[in-house]
């Protein structure tokens, strides 16, 4: 027994220092390919970061996208209605010329609240009168009806029929009376002013 003990402490003893080397040993590998395993890693990380920001450029760009369209049709509608109350208000105007021709003969205090409140609610749709007399003819917001002579040139003397715009667009053309100045009128004022170039020259001459 007693010879026994010693060899028993001896084989630990010797065990110790193998265990441990091997047990380095063990890290180390473990270290290696851990570091060999990094760069893999990375490469995936790395593709993953691409891939998430290219999924959110994506996303970013269809948000814009849906975003103009939700401008576009807002405007598209914004248009269509103001189209269709121009349709409507425009089959009304002879209606408003009707009544302020009667009220020109009848002069009725009840027909007279009765155009005003119509003009109150065209106003309110944005619905104005184009002013006409004496303003310069404007082939785009007057139908010239009738044209006679007189002092002034391409100006509206007389309006037959009111005019309308809404928005600053022309719903219906006022047909007005435009004066022009006779052929004699303007032949004189063109020697007038030839005269007074030659007047000039010769003052400036001497």
């Amino acid at each position: 027994m007693k010879n026994d003990m010693p060899k028993t402490k001896s084989n630990k003893t010797a065990e110790g220092p193998e265990q441990s080397r091997r047990d380095q040993k063990h890290v180390e590998d473990l270290e290696r390919s851990r570091r060999a395993e990094d760069p893999e890693q990375s490469r995936r990380a790395a593709g993953h970061e691409n891939d998430r920001m290219e999924l959110e450029n994506r996303l970013k760009r269809a948000l814009a996208d849906y975003q103009n369209l939700e401008r576009r049709v807002e405007e598209e509608r914004r248009l269509l209605g103001q189209l269709s109350s121009a349709l409507l208000i425009e089959k009304f105007l002879p209606v408003l010329d009707n009544l302020e021709n009667a009220q020109k003969h009848l002069n009725d205090e009840g027909l007279e609240i009765v155009i005003r409140q119509f003009k109150d609610i065209l106003s309110s749709e944005g619905v104005e009168e184009i002013e006409s007399v004496g303003a310069a003819f404007d082939p785009h917001q007057h139908e010239a009806a009738e044209v006679q002579e007189g002092e002034n040139d391409n100006t509206v003397v007389k309006v037959l029929r009111k005019g309308y715009k809404m928005n600053d667009k022309v719903l219906r053309p006022a047909q007005v009376v435009v004066e022009k100045k006779s052929a004699g009128d303007s032949q004189s004022d063109s020697l007038g002013q030839g005269v007074k170039e030659e007047e000039v020259n010769y003052s400036s001459s001497e």
